[in-house]
């Protein structure tokens, strides 16, 4: 390979190039962003930008200096629009296409809007940049802020807001805020972390309409409630930007579908938010179906599968054996000035155990297990609790032995 394309200038993407080049590259590389900045950071777009405590130059990923030792080629601004497998070429939104060896796929996803009220001012979802610096500007204006969606955007939202003094309303559909990932016990516990800093909390009702002339004055709840708004931020998911590829032979379903070594063709890999591969390490013993896939969204992730992208990239290029992608899933969360760790994978239909410290406290662990094993991990406040376990989960222990510990740890 003489030349390596990368499309996607996100966390992901960066940390494939800083790879291609650490692993002994020296070819041309090429990413392609569709935003006008470099890689930046995302995760203090809805935590240190919102509360004040950061500014945009903080942001950026690397400094000038360590991009520039890379030599990179950075074509921002400009999104892809086409992929010709045949060819080896990505066609782009300008009219132009590049020409690849091999190509890494690391576009990301972006927020889901509500169909209706998109053309209200005040109305925002949080993704990038420029989203966080509409939003923040709003926060400066001190009005009644309304959060739709309770997941982990939209909680760290309504924790920085009301850090900043605002009256924040946080609607969600389900029971409970953050219900998926942590399950009913824990979802429990962060409703009454958010109530007690002040957040008003509308469960099991929906959003009917965001209303207002010019800009949002209130939003429309499913039992005729309405809610007082002068800004929304709508976080409710995200959908990962495939679209591109609709007519590139790649198989495409809620992300790019990749084997365990992140291939989705011979000479294409993905990384990041939009790749959707099978974790060998949770398949054989966790689940019904071993090839069931999985597709991640945190900062972690977009690390990890980025560098293990572009070294699979690099081994197929020599034909040399691939390294399958089998880590254990990591994020976390700020929230009214605790930390939501959590690692492996955490889900309502799992087995459920608060093996330390207590919710009381605010600072705990508690253990999630399906058919047999320990399967994830969510501790408060308590990181070094958090990796003891997440090794274990990595070592494929049994729900038994991981309780066992548990008593071993707390006599």
């Amino acid at each position: 390979m003489e030349r390596i394309v990368i499309v996607g200038a996100s966390l992901a993407g960066l940390n494939a190039a800083e790879t291609l080049r650490a692993e002994g590259f020296d070819g041309d590389i090429e990413i392609i962003g569709d935003e006008p900045n470099l890689p930046y950071d995302r995760p203090p777009l809805s935590k240190q930008l919102l509360t004040g405590e950061w500014d945009l130059e903080r942001l950026p990923l690397r400094p000038d200096d360590e991009l520039a030792a890379l030599n990179l080629a950075f074509r921002t601004g400009t999104a892809a629009q086409a992929l010709d497998l045949d060819a080896k070429l990505v066609r782009l939104d300008d009219g132009e296409s590049t020409p690849f060896d091999g190509l890494i796929i690391a576009t990301g996803a972006r927020a889901l809007s509500l169909p209706f009220g998109r053309d209200l001012e005040g109305v925002h979802t949080l993704r990038s940049i420029s989203d966080a610096g509409r939003i923040r500007d709003d926060v400066a204006r001190g009005g009644p802020l309304v959060v739709i969606g309770a997941g982990f955007i939209g909680a760290e939202v309504a924790s920085s807001a009301t850090a900043r003094g605002l009256d924040v309303t946080m609607v969600e559909a389900q029971s409970g805020p953050m219900l998926g990932p942590l399950g009913s016990e824990l979802s429990e516990w962060a409703r009454g972390l958010h109530a007690d800093a002040g957040v008003d909390m509308r469960f099991d009702t929906s959003v009917s309409a965001l209303l207002g002339g010019t800009r949002v004055e209130s939003v429309e709840l499913s039992d005729g409630t309405r809610l007082a708004a002068d800004s929304v931020v709508v976080g409710i998911g995200v959908r990962p930007n495939v679209e591109w590829l609709a007519d590139s032979g790649l198989t495409i379903g809620d992300g790019v579908i990749c084997d365990q070594y992140c291939r989705a063709a011979p000479g294409v890999f993905a990384a990041g938010d939009v790749a959707r591969w099978p974790n060998g390490l949770f398949g054989p013993f966790a689940y019904a179906d071993p090839q069931r896939t999985m597709r991640i969204e945190h900062w972690t992730n977009a690390v990890e599968q980025g560098m293990a992208a572009a070294r699979n990239l690099l081994l197929e290029s020599r034909g040399q054996p691939l390294e399958p992608f089998s880590p254990v899933p990591y994020f976390w969360s700020d929230q009214h000035g605790l930390s939501i760790m959590a690692s492996g994978l955490t889900s309502p239909r799992d087995q459920y155990q608060l093996v330390h410290g207590s919710l009381k406290d605010n600072r705990f662990t508690a253990l999630y297990g399906l058919r047999g094993y320990l399967t994830g991990v969510v501790s408060v406040s308590w990181p070094r609790m958090l990796r003891r376990y997440q090794s274990m989960i990595r070592d494929r222990t049994t729900w038994t032995e991981a309780l066992e510990t548990a008593r071993e740890i707390e006599s």
